[in-house]
């Protein structure tokens, strides 16, 4: 089977590499970046130096393949995935665009392909884990998702650092959070609500109200759900100053004849303090809470994850959480195990315990390891 992986960044090619590792599959990656391309020298990959911007030149390209895997930034992956549905190819997309995904329904009904979008970490495995709760539940009262990728070692001002663009972090940061609060969806500010978490072998951290509940606000039953934010303790006054002082306005501001978004200089800026260089080392922690009914009896079902860099591959956590993720229900698509046609979000993914299963038992094979808790009172 032909499959491309659109996207050599820190994420696009470690999944280009980890399918490569698999036989049955004959693989490609794309990106314009050649020094990104070079990362995969020597491996069986063939490399495409390709505009994934210009759309006549992508949708020539997807042509021959069986399956497309999309990593492409955010701020691209809506048009990206459309492309590519409307391509008739089916497709597993991480990218973390704003756009509703539904807005594709009828087209992946439509072309009769196999569109399976937010197949991350979070949103990703975070829907998939809170369908299967959802599943196993007679009824949902509340949902809680933590999700936080950091680096291990802190450094001032920011003790953050990202595998993904500025631009898409700094979304977290002033994208309204859509939440069900009594069952009803509510919008609250970004980085609203501060709590602090303890971790074992991490430390406290501080979460906030971020929009990653995306679909499930339309397809789970819960009275209540929430996503929120972790980062170290101190790092939500920072974003509240700059986001404040106007530095992640998308609105253009003229300096000296020349006018730029501000939000396009402060990412150029944070890039340098941010970017999680090659063997930086850094770790990804999430927590799914729910809670239930199930025959009459009061349900709490927990998923934990902590993950780190892994030193003997040389791969970051956050790549390995989120691309893995991706490939596994990518090689459960090219062997007939997810039939669905459409688009199909990741809860859909998590009502099928036996999907479940297979992607659970699939990470653990790359070394990432989800701890599942149950207690009925």
């Amino acid at each position: 089977m032909k499959i491309a992986v659109l996207g050599a960044g820190l994420v696009g090619g470690h999944m280009a590499t980890d399918l490569a590792h698999q036989s049955r599959f004959e693989v490609s990656l794309a990106d314009k970046d050649p020094n990104a391309l070079e990362k995969v020298a020597g491996l069986p990959i063939h490399t495409q130096k390709l505009d994934l911007s210009d759309s006549r030149t992508l949708k020539k390209y997807v042509e021959p393949f069986d399956l497309i895997c999309s990593a492409v930034p955010g701020f691209m992956g809506f048009e990206t995935l459309k492309l590519i549905i409307d391509a008739g190819k089916n497709v597993v997309d991480i990218a973390f665009f704003p756009e509703d995904p539904f807005l594709l329904k009828e087209l992946a009904q439509e072309k009769q392909v196999t569109a399976i979008v937010d197949c991350g970490v979070a949103p990703g495995m975070s829907h998939i884990l809170t369908g299967y709760a959802a599943s196993t539940m007679d009824e949902l009262d509340n949902v809680r998702i933590y999700v936080g990728g950091l680096p291990q070692i802190r450094t001032w001002p920011y003790e953050y650092k990202a595998v993904f663009s500025p631009v898409d972090v700094i979304e977290e940061y002033t994208r309204p959070a859509r939440l069900v609060e009594n069952g009803k969806v509510v919008e609250k500010e970004a980085l609203s609500e501060p709590e602090i978490l303890y971790f074992e072998g991490i430390g406290s951290l501080e979460a906030f109200n971020s929009d990653g509940l995306r679909t499930l606000t339309q397809t789970i039953k819960a009275k209540n759900m929430a996503e929120k934010t972790l980062r170290y303790i101190g790092h939500i006054e920072l974003m509240r100053v700059l986001r404040h002082s106007g530095f992640f306005d998308k609105q253009e501001v003229e300096i000296k004849g020349q006018r730029i978004r501000p939000v396009d200089l402060t990412a150029q800026l944070l890039l340098r303090d941010w970017k999680l260089n090659a063997g930086e080392k850094d770790l990804t922690v999430m927590k799914v809470v729910a809670e239930g009914m199930k025959d009459g009896k009061r349900m709490k079902m927990e998923f934990d994850l902590t993950d780190f860099y892994d030193e003997t591959n040389e791969v970051h956590s956050m790549a390995r959480v989120t691309g893995y993720t991706a490939t596994v229900v990518a090689g459960l698509l090219a062997d007939g195990k997810i039939k669905e046609k459409g688009l199909v979000v990741p809860e859909y993914l998590g009502f099928d315990s036996q999907t479940v299963t297979s992607i659970l038992e699939g990470l653990n094979r790359r070394g990432v390891h989800y701890r599942k808790t149950i207690l009925t009172i």
